[in-house]
């Protein structure tokens, strides 16, 4: 019958192998998150003088029709 010390030995080494794995699978982890982060960050900078033209001519018709309805409103045709 084998030592009982042989069987901590073998789960210790178990143990660290695991540790191991994890910690690297965590560092993947991170790094593949940080990775998507950056894209995400290079897509917005890439539609961000876009975005601020169509926001622009989107304020623009609001305040075209905010116009009309106060026209409407004070019984003035256009």
């Amino acid at each position: 019958m084998p030592d009982p010390g042989f069987y901590m030995i073998m789960a210790t080494a178990a143990l660290a192998g695991l540790a191991m794995l994890v910690s690297a699978g965590l560092a993947g982890w991170r790094g593949w998150l940080r990775l998507k982060e950056q894209q995400l960050r290079q897509e917005a900078d890439a539609r961000a003088p876009h975005a601020a033209t169509s926001a622009r001519i989107e304020i623009a018709d609001l305040r075209e029709r905010i116009r009309k309805l106060e026209a409407i409103a004070a019984g003035v045709d256009l």
